[in-house]
């Protein structure tokens, strides 16, 4: 990478085409991780002039940044306003899960036939680390989606992947995880077996129709009132 991490802690200084460009991106990345994480909270407006300071660069690596995120759906940009962190709303969330219930239970169904014996292996291994961490959220979290990307990985089709993997950074805007609500992680994992059970039975159709359940059973936690 032509641009290195340093570069944004000091001042921005002409370059090649490239090296602006990644550095606009290393930008994105720090931003999105601190969106991800609530540092920036939700529907709070983002002051361009006090990061562009914070991270020692003009801003106009900032803007494009800003655009790279707002196209991922974690930043709105509002005309004479500037740039908010997205606030998802319960209809958001509610067509978020009905999109990634669509495109994972179809993975799940591709997954269920064309898994290898070792890949089946990989799944039981994530597996085993959500039944060792029901009680430590932060892991349970963790764990819970490498099984879904790997998952979406073994039905080998890029364009879902692009697809899910920018519905789940808007899904985790919610302040209100799914898995937080009382009683849904044992539920969840519960679903888990079931699917992977399916999957290594190479049954496609209860795998697709359980991996659609999973994720309603998440929508239904999620927007709860």
């Amino acid at each position: 990478m032509a641009a290195s991490t340093a570069d944004l802690d000091s001042p921005a200084r002409p370059g090649p085409r490239l090296a602006e460009r990644a550095l606009y991106e290393q930008v994105a990345e720090r931003l999105r991780q601190r969106i991800l994480a609530h540092a920036l909270a939700p529907g709070s407006w983002i002051d361009e002039q006090a990061l562009a300071a914070e991270y020692g660069i003009s801003r106009t690596p900032l803007r494009e940044a800003l655009k790279v995120l707002a196209a991922e759906g974690l930043v709105t940009m509002k005309l004479r306003r500037g740039a908010y962190v997205t606030e998802v709303s319960e209809r958001d969330l509610s067509e978020v899960f009905h999109l990634l219930a669509l495109l994972e239970s179809d993975a799940a169904s591709v997954a269920a036939e064309r898994a290898t014996v070792d890949e089946l292996r990989e799944l039981r291994a994530i597996h085993a680390e959500l039944e060792a961490n029901v009680h430590d959220r932060d892991r349970f979290f963790a764990a819970n989606e490498r099984f879904h990307l790997r998952l979406l990985e073994i039905a080998d089709n890029r364009w879902r992947i692009q697809l899910v993997a920018d519905l789940r950074k808007v899904m985790k805007l919610n302040r209100r995880q799914s898995l937080l609500r009382q009683g849904r992680i044992e539920a969840s994992l519960l679903e888990h077996r079931r699917l992977l059970a399916a999957l290594e039975k190479r049954d496609a159709g209860r795998a697709q129709a359980l991996m659609r359940a999973h994720l309603d059973a998440g929508r239904e936690a999620a927007t709860l009132s």
